[in-house]
């Protein structure tokens, strides 16, 4: 027989990920981390599983069925083993309950477990966002009776009475501006509301409820007259009638995760609250699935490099290993450079969330929050896209076939950068936040981080892109549209500098035990740049304008 490719092998998702253990060290008091162990060391096996299992078996989609044999409208949806085994794992290791515990360190312990099963869960992640962003909304309204039915359901340890959430908000007039919503809810005889109308783009379908906007039959125009409403979607072992499934959508990824086209035939529902201001009750939601998006695209870049670091051991081409070649080693370490800092500013927003919700933060850090989020959110949401594609390159032709599993990692990051509002629409939120006070909380917190740090050139580069972020504001207040043009280099530049701060910090820690890695890790990031701000010109719209 001729020459066989050692294809790539993983390495266990946990044991063998310093970088998550040591941030953990750091950050958890010994007891709590300690307990948590065991649920990370079973969700990297599960992980390690996962990835052997799919390289010997033959992918499979989610399949409907709409008609059984007898001609009775079913709506039945056919899943994947990982989506049938996501209850389980879930309330198993409490990855969702374990963000609800009363502790500031609750939501970084619950997104450790999330990173490590983001990639095994075959995108089954996605409607645990939503369910635990339904979880946090329901308790923010205060609709007792809706709490107490739902939200132990949605927080459950038992898989046999766990609920999983959709978030219906997406209809064909288009997704981030829902002010332009179809959907009507209406009061029958009884006096229970119902909603008629049709979502466009339902990532949960085969959740038991779901929020989802509806403007009330005699309503206002525009996003303020639109109410957030709570249904469920069975009865009993049955898919409600009046919730009727057009289609799957055929999509670029994502395939294991079923998502719909539905109708609202009379759907019972229930208002979350008041009958107006819905999507100002979404907003609980915002921070927790932003969140999850950045913590599923950095563990998608983890999953990317760990593969091609591993396979750059394997190959050789021309007389090396390709580790060996020095411009491959270049590329690696330029990867990993860019994916440790976008681990530290994920991390760092999971943990100020916690503190934030358990109102053990500081004085600017729920400012900070508002602005690392979006910031998160975006960046590496852009960035996995980014190291995906390098990471299929550095596998050449074998990163191009279907069947060694590798283009799927390309082809699912494409969402993260859509998900939860694309980097045009997260810029903008950013730009808001920085309207209050977010540029001061940022220099705070930027600050703290770089107090001991050892590097003076990174700490002078930081600063001076602060600074020409800070100075691009100013000449720019009170233009609106020169701000909207330029946000997305701006809310980059931020993103970079959080980062590269964080990074700083990591090696003021770790320098002094006889690590280098960090420091490393922080000169090559640095060194790649931080400003992202570029020149903005309205007048360059007219490469838009007139024939082609």
């Amino acid at each position: 027989m001729g020459f066989l490719q050692d294809p790539p092998q993983l390495a266990h998702p946990y044991r063998e990920d310093r970088l998550l253990r040591a941030m953990l060290d750091r950050a958890l008091p010994p007891a709590r981390r300690a307990a948590l162990d065991a649920d990370l060391q079973a969700l990297g096996d599960h992980a390690l599983t996962a990835w052997q299992r799919a390289a010997a078996t033959t992918r499979r989609k989610p399949v409907l069925t709409q008609w059984n044999a007898w001609g009775e409208r079913v709506d039945r949806i056919e899943l994947t083993d990982a989506w049938r085994d996501g209850p389980h794992v879930t309330t198993r290791h409490a990855v969702l309950a374990a963000g609800h515990e009363a502790s500031e360190h609750a939501r970084l312990e619950q997104f450790a477990r999330v990173y490590l099963y983001h990639v095994p869960s075959e995108f089954y992640t996605c409607p645990l966002a939503m369910t635990d962003g339904a979880a946090t909304a329901l308790k923010a309204s205060g609709n007792k009776a809706l709490i107490e039915r739902a939200v132990p359901h949605l927080l459950s340890r038992d898989a046999s009475t766990f609920w999983l959430s959709g978030q219906w908000m997406t209809e064909n007039t288009g997704g981030s501006d829902v002010g332009q919503t179809e959907t009507v809810a209406r009061q029958d005889a009884s006096g229970q509301w119902r909603l008629h109308g049709r979502k466009w783009f339902s990532s949960a379908v085969v959740g038991e409820v779901a929020l989802a906007l509806a403007r009330p039959e005699g309503a206002g125009s525009g996003t303020g007259a639109l109410a957030l409403f709570y249904v469920e979607t069975m009865d009993g072992p049955r898919r409600r009638p009046e919730l009727v499934i057009d289609r799957l959508k055929d999509k670029l990824g994502t395939h294991e995760l079923p998502t719909a086209e539905i109708h609202l035939d009379g759907l019972p529902a229930w208002p979350l609250g008041e009958l107006a201001n819905g999507v100002r009750q979404v907003a609980p939601m915002l921070n927790i699935t932003r969140t999850w998006n950045a913590v599923c695209a950095t563990a998608s870049m983890a999953r990317a490099i760990t593969l091609a670091r591993d396979y750059a051991t394997r190959r050789q081409a021309f007389g090396k290993a390709l580790i060996q070649q020095p411009l491959h080693a270049q590329t690696l370490a330029d990867m990993q450079a860019e994916f440790e800092a976008a681990f530290a500013l994920t991390f760092e927003v999971a943990h100020l969330l916690g503190r934030v919700e358990h109102g053990a933060a500081q004085a600017h850090e729920a400012a900070l929050l508002r602005l690392l989020t979006p910031l998160a959110k975006l960046w590496t949401g852009k960035m996995a896209v980014k190291l995906c594609s390098e990471a299929l390159e550095c596998f050449g032709g074998a990163g191009y076939i279907e069947d060694t599993g590798l283009p799927q990692l390309l082809r699912d990051a494409q969402v993260y950068a859509i998900w939860e509002g694309t980097t045009n629409v997260l810029s903008l939120d950013s730009l808001r936040a920085l309207a209050g006070d977010s540029v001061a909380a940022l220099r705070t917190a930027i600050n703290g981080w770089l107090a001991d740090s050892i590097n003076a050139h990174a700490r002078q580069q930081i600063h001076a892109a602060m600074e020409a972020a800070t100075n691009y504001l100013d000449t720019r207040s009170g233009q609106r549209e020169a701000l909207e043009a330029g946000a997305r280099g701006l809310a980059i530049t931020l993103a970079r500098c959080a980062a590269a701060a964080l990074l700083a910090r990591h090696d003021t820690w770790l320098a002094p035990r006889g690590s280098a890695r960090a420091g490393a890790a922080l000169r090559r990031f640095v060194g790649h740049g931080l400003s992202r701000l570029g020149h903005v010109d309205a007048t360059d719209t007219a490469l838009l304008l007139g024939p082609h």
